[in-house]
């Protein structure tokens, strides 16, 4: 048997053994608290409303340090889309992680419902302080309603 014959035998054991460190079934992986789901959805409902009223928080300023006010004007709208798409993207992460059935809609539906109630009833109080804890609730209380709707969409 030549040398080029035996190569490809060792490096197959070589990928065995990469593979048996890289099992699912692996007891010192760790990939999520053991959380009951609806727990689970509030939880990231919660980080995604914090997400968000950071992402806010540092667009004025980024338009107070470039414009010298608040007020983003054109980049108003560009801004918003993404933190709106960077909190779904980052919600969905977090449900995933959480081994959440329906990720992407809840995380979708919970962002788009937030925004609805922000834009159709709190748009003339945005700017006050209780902000910082009314958006984290609220977030949470839509993306529980998201895996309600969800949940009756795939029965």
């Amino acid at each position: 048997m030549s040398d080029e014959d035996r190569v490809p035998d060792q490096a197959a054991g070589q990928d065995q053994t990469a593979d048996k460190t890289t099992e699912p079934d692996d007891p010192s992986r760790f990939d999520a608290p053991p959380l009951p789901a609806g727990v689970a959805v509030v939880v990231a409902g919660v980080l995604c409303g914090f997400i968000t009223v950071a992402m806010v928080w540092l667009s004025e300023r980024a338009c107070d340090a470039s414009r010298g006010t608040p007020n983003c004007g054109a980049l108003g709208l560009p801004l918003l889309l993404l933190t709106v798409v960077v909190t779904i993207v980052l919600g969905t992460v977090m449900l995933r992680r959480l081994m959440q059935p329906n990720a992407g809609m809840v995380a979708f539906l919970g962002v788009c419902f937030t925004l609805l109630v922000v834009v159709g009833v709190l748009s003339d109080h945005l700017f006050t302080p209780w902000t910082v804890l009314v958006i984290p609730v609220l977030t949470a209380v839509t993306f529980l309603a998201a895996r309600f709707v969800s949940g009756k969409l795939e029965s």
